[in-house]
């Protein structure tokens, strides 16, 4: 199975997606696209000799460059790893419940627009949560509301900070994100 990373930052998942299956016989990454030039996800690929895309928001919008794109490389899977952009309905529709995003909480809490990275983060210390965590999801038309995959939680304290928290869902991405996509996968295949 071949599958596509999608990226608009410095790509920490991206690496750890890449090294987990880099010696799997049976899903290869084989493109990683990424709406901004500068972003270090795009490093992780070219170390890892994998093709990349750069897109504008209007060309992810009207997807047709990175519908072909994905075509060329034979995609069957999309990972949105770290990717801020709504996907677009067309890209929904060619990649049918294969299209897999990791939220940095534990969705329904702390979902949709706006509700990204450090966002996410503020929110839930400022709500003095007891826990937070990660939701692996499909994506669907609205952001953070497809279909749960699984969660993986991380307990919080009253000393905890955004910053403290960041590094907790950090270290739950790198220990199951790779894992899941690889079980989600083998479920379908």
């Amino acid at each position: 199975m071949n599958i596509a990373l999608f990226a608009s930052g410095t790509g920490s998942n991206v690496y750890n997606i890449i090294q987990h299956f880099k010696s799997n016989d049976l899903i290869n990454v084989v493109a990683v696209l990424c709406n901004k030039a500068g972003a270090g996800a795009l490093n992780h690929a070219k170390k890892a000799g994998i093709p990349t895309l750069i897109f504008s928001k209007e060309e992810f919008d009207n997807s047709i460059k990175v519908e072909e794109f994905l075509a060329e490389r034979k995609v069957d899977l999309v990972i949105l790893a770290g990717f801020l952009l709504k996907v677009p309905q067309s890209l929904i529709d060619l990649y049918p419940n294969k299209i897999i995003n990791v939220h940095p909480a534990l969705l329904p809490d702390y979902g949709g627009k706006g509700m990204y990275g450090m966002n996410v983060h503020n929110a839930v210390i400022a709500a003095k949560e007891k826990k937070s965590g990660i939701t692996i999801h499909l994506v669907n038309e609205r952001y953070d509301e497809g279909a749960t995959i699984d969660q993986f939680e991380c307990s919080l304290n009253q000393s905890d900070t955004p910053k403290t928290l960041a590094q907790k869902v950090s270290v739950l991405e790198k220990s199951h994100f790779p894992k899941t996509i690889e079980e989600y996968i083998l479920k379908i295949k």
